[in-house]
């Protein structure tokens, strides 16, 4: 009786488990920077909603001057100074704030580039309804504060016009905005 020996089973199954464990770890590496990009977009979703927050406020606390709120698109690419201190406290203060916010002032890295908001952040106000204080109508102000900036990845397109075409493919344009209501205290 003859015997016959296998040789090279062992080899086999040792490159059968390499390639299986290359393509683990493959699946691992594309799951990490797809959890990254999340990170990022949620960050920065954070960061609008606080700058959002932050306007509202300001147009909230001077409802006398609300209409002098009022800019189509402000904040990266505009002109506003870096420095506010020597803008007139109220409105105008308000706008050049948020301007250096929407630019990332409040975050700067080694080299003083501003990194503490968005991608391309750009912020706008705009007006709703127009208040009227006739006696009997009573309508207040409604304006409606927007902030955008680029995404990472394509989503749907916001249908507000805040920041339109200003980041390429309008699938990357993301959007959050917020009604402010402001009341007329003194009408009857």
């Amino acid at each position: 009786m003859l015997s016959y020996r296998q040789y090279g089973i062992t080899m086999i199954e040792v490159l059968v488990t390499i390639v299986i464990l290359a393509f683990g770890l493959l699946g691992i590496a594309v799951f990490q920077s797809k959890a990254q990009v999340g990170s990022i977009e949620s960050y920065q979703r954070a960061q609008a909603v606080i700058l959002l927050d932050d306007m509202t406020a300001r147009l909230q606390g001077n409802p006398l001057n609300s209409n002098a709120y009022l800019v189509n698109e402000i904040g990266t690419g505009d002109t506003q100074p870096s420095d506010c201190s020597t803008v007139a406290a109220g409105a105008a203060r308000d706008l050049c704030d948020w301007s250096n916010a929407l630019k990332g002032a409040a975050e700067t890295d080694t080299g003083n580039t501003k990194v503490g908001a968005m991608i391309g952040a750009r912020g706008c106000i705009t007006q709703i309804q127009a208040a009227n204080p006739a006696a009997g109508v009573c309508t207040p102000g409604v304006y409606q504060v927007a902030v955008t900036w680029q995404g990472l990845h394509t989503t749907q397109a916001p249908s507000l016009t805040c920041g339109q075409n200003k980041f390429g493919d309008e699938k990357y344009r993301r959007l959050i905005a917020a009604q402010v209501m402001i009341p007329l205290l003194d009408c009857q």
